[in-house]
């Protein structure tokens, strides 16, 4: 079959893939070096990346696609980096990347479920709906009448994803390679595996049931029903849910109150199932979230959620209720219990570890707490940054990157709501879903 000429593919090829980004990582190093060197001047610019850089780094990530757009989306979130013009720009590659022509889209549908969009739907847009990373979403109408979102799937992002994920991989044994220290094989294994693993859309469409599951004891979220005969490896199909995304609906300038409705749902989004089920949504960013008319909050993209082992999870329960009852924590137990493993003398240890969760706990143990005016990520990345040595001989446990992943990005979303309000009551509630 001959190729539509408007089909434009991600770049293929290892080699390809790694010159694109170390053209693209010598622009932005540059421009960063620069800007590094003026504040040490004195001059202090406003800005980490000019708009014009902001802008080559949304359209080479958003052609790429993959794990390459997904460092882009995590970029996007951090309000302490960027100023609101660049992150704005960047927070294009949420779901706005550039799509791929209707031509791939009804091939791969055929190829995944034995027909074209147009026998198997009712109705099928030519337009995507939203694009991102792994794929982009159309919407749709099954023969029954029900609206739906399909999400199908990037050709040849399987191979991207496998390169990108190849070329990461030769730097981290690198670097492993030259200290001890530094050995973060452990952790890009646990990364590859979980980003590998959202590629395969039945473990996704499973994992939203079980997610559905999860959060049945929280009305005020909602989790799409997955349309099994309409879903297979490469094409997933939902339920569509009407309504804003978090990061559209921060821009309608809602007031306190709706700010604080919508914090406190993405809080209970986050913990409740952890706390509950052992499972988080590890794929905080605001496009995932969306605030329908009903007032409930919907949620989406369930490729990442991470389940973790069951002795993780009752160690952070423990951790959670004593930290709520304001306890003096042992915080070496537990966090060893979690699975650190610690190679400093253990006061010294501990201090580092106690000023972690003193920083992280601020709004579990004061109220009311003003988001707006939040530093804990700000305050957390100082504290690593002076104390980048001796951090790295406190390791956690592997499985810990998606749930600090999952939190991180809670806190970033919660910044950018900036509701004022008792968020202690708020935590006080997830806590007792699950009773110590």
């Amino acid at each position: 079959m001959a190729s539509d000429p408007d089909d434009k593919l991600p770049p293929q090829g290892r080699l390809n893939r790694l010159r694109k980004l170390a053209g693209l990582s010598m622009h932005v190093g540059s421009e960063v070096l620069k800007t590094g060197a003026r504040r040490l001047s004195g001059s202090s610019p406003s800005e980490l990346l000019s708009l014009g850089t902001a802008e080559k780094l949304v359209a080479t990530l958003g052609e790429m696609k993959g794990a390459a757009m997904k460092l882009g989306q995590a970029l996007s979130m951090d309000q302490d980096l960027l100023t609101p013009e660049v992150r704005q720009m960047l927070a294009r590659l949420q779901n706005q990347a550039p799509a791929m022509s209707y031509a791939q889209v009804s091939r791969v549908v055929k190829e995944e479920l034995g027909a074209p969009p147009e026998e198997l739907f009712r109705d099928f847009s030519r337009e995507a709906l939203a694009a991102a990373s792994l794929g982009q979403v159309h919407r749709a109408v099954l023969h029954d009448g029900r609206q739906v979102a399909v999400k199908v799937q990037y050709p040849g992002i399987d191979a991207s994803m496998g390169h990108d994920m190849d070329n990461l991989g030769m730097v981290v044994k690198t670097v492993s390679l030259t200290s001890r220290m530094m050995d973060a094989t452990a952790y890009f294994q646990e990364f590859r595996d979980e980003l590998m693993l959202e590629l395969d859309y039945r473990r996704e469409a499973m994992l939203a049931a079980s997610f559905a599951k999860s959060v049945a004891k929280l009305p005020d979220l909602y989790v799409p029903q997955v349309i099994e005969d309409r879903s297979a490896r490469r094409v997933l199909t939902l339920e569509l849910l009407e309504g804003q995304t978090l990061k559209d609906w921060v821009t309608t300038s809602p007031d306190n109150a709706a700010r604080f409705r919508v914090a406190r749902q993405l809080i209970r989004a986050t913990y409740g199932p952890f706390l509950d089920a052992g499972e988080i949504h590890a794929d905080p960013h605001p496009g995932n979230f969306m605030v329908m008319p009903d007032g409930r909050m919907g949620l989406l993209d369930f490729g990442s959620i991470k389940r973790f082992s069951p002795g993780f999870v009752e160690s952070n329960r423990r951790m959670f209720h004593q930290a709520l009852r304001l306890e003096t924590l042992d915080v070496l137990g537990l966090c060893r219990e979690v699975g650190f493993s610690v190679e400093l003398p253990e006061p010294e240890a501990e201090a580092l570890l106690r000023e972690v969760l003193h920083i992280a706990g601020r709004p579990m143990r004061a109220s009311p707490y003003d988001y707006g005016t939040c530093d804990i990520n700000r305050d957390l990345r100082n504290h690593f940054t002076r104390n980048a040595a001796r951090f790295l001989r406190i390791k956690p446990p592997p499985e810990g990157m998606m749930f600090f992943r999952a939190t991180g990005g809670l806190a970033q979303n919660l910044r950018m709501l900036g509701a004022n309000g008792d968020f202690r009551q708020v935590f006080l509630e997830v806590g007792a879903l699950v009773p110590a």
